[in-house]
């Protein structure tokens, strides 16, 4: 049996500034994206809020938990929740790392292959 590892402690300060990157990468990846004629993703942002629609009309939803210093994603694959530790976002069920999950979401809802990675 695998321990779960014991999230770390941020403060609401370095959580704000974490998820705040997160989301701002996001943008200038799609931002470059469509400069590099890739796939035009529409994305809207409101506060801790960023919402991708897909040029098939499915979107991702990004979204800042503050409370609980998560991030979570939902996707038609499901939905999932990230917690800050050793330095990435990873899944709280499976340890996934966000980026990872985010392409293969991304990916498949738009039927070619996309990578984000953290700056």
């Amino acid at each position: 049996m695998t321990a779960t590892p014991v999230p770390e402690a941020l403060s609401d300060a370095e959580y704000r500034r974490l998820s705040e990157a997160v989301l701002a990468d996001i943008e200038a990846t799609l931002d470059r994206w469509l400069q590099d004629d890739v796939i035009d993703i529409d994305a809207s942002r409101t506060g801790g809020l960023l919402q991708l629609a897909f040029p098939d009309g499915s979107q991702l939803v990004i979204n800042t938990q503050p409370p609980l210093h998560e991030i979570w994603l939902a996707a038609r694959q499901g939905g999932y929740h990230f917690r800050h530790q050793g330095g990435r976002w990873v899944d709280t069920r499976d340890g996934s790392d966000f980026h990872a999950v985010l392409s293969r979401c991304a990916s498949d809802q738009a039927g070619v292959p996309l990578q984000f990675a953290p700056r």
